[in-house]
């Protein structure tokens, strides 16, 4: 079987590097390209079969209309849209399969489905997030604060809120408490590598490559839907 085609855009960040490293290091992917800000992804996206977006938000839009133009899966693995940008890219992609989602680890995701869970479970007790990350990081609460947020409102109907810090080289902290009069129930995941989420954003363009078009998150990809 022949290698997945993939391109990295913002291969100059911290996560394109360590993406770009991923792809180097498995033999079921070839990396078809690397793009960052000043180069032309039009150039090269005729060669590859998946693009996996790392960059900033502001380039998220062109990446998809090009990656629709192209019929490209796409995998979006950048944070801090508004609603109103990530409808303008979805708009695009009618017709390729895109993964989208603020965080690729498998330990997250499954943070995600616990805490769906709790939520259905104990609907009324307080619930708060706090998250940590280095900081770099632009956006505050994370995309991964977000789905956690949007995880429990699902289950819920309530919306809990998020603190974000910010704090050295963090790479990724959440804990999630929810709380009643006598009794606390803490999840927590830290991350303490990047490649955790290279490997998730690789597994997803993995599965991407063979779905129908549509929107999909990383609980798709793991069938914890």
């Amino acid at each position: 079987m022949n290698p997945i085609r993939v391109i990295i855009c913002g291969a100059k960040g911290r996560m394109g590097r360590a993406l770009v490293a991923c792809v180097k290091a498995d033999p079921e992917l070839q990396l078809a390209g690397e793009v960052d800000l000043g180069d032309d992804l039009s150039q090269v996206i005729g060669g590859a079969d998946v693009i996996v977006d790392f960059s900033v938000r502001e380039a998220t839009e062109s990446v998809a209309r090009l990656a629709g133009q192209h019929k490209k899966a796409l995998v979006v693995g950048t944070t801090g849209h508004s609603d109103a940008e990530k409808q303008a890219a979805l708009a695009h992609l009618k017709e390729v399969p895109c993964v989208w989602t603020g965080n690729y680890s498998t330990g997250v995701n499954t943070l995600f489905w616990l805490c769906h869970k709790v939520a259905q479970i104990v609907p009324h007790w307080d619930c708060e997030i706090v998250e940590t990350h280095h900081t770099a990081k632009k956006d505050a609460p994370s995309g991964t604060a977000k789905g956690l947020q949007e995880a429990i409102r699902q289950a819920s109907g309530k919306v809990p809120p998020a603190h974000a810090l910010r704090i050295g080289d963090v790479v990724g902290d959440h804990t999630v408490t929810f709380g009643t009069t006598g009794e606390r129930l803490e999840l927590t995941h830290r991350a303490s590598s990047r490649e955790i989420f290279a490997r998730g954003a690789l597994r997803a363009a993995k599965w991407a490559v063979g779905q129908k078009p549509g929107l999909y998150d990383m609980q798709d990809v793991l069938g914890l839907k």
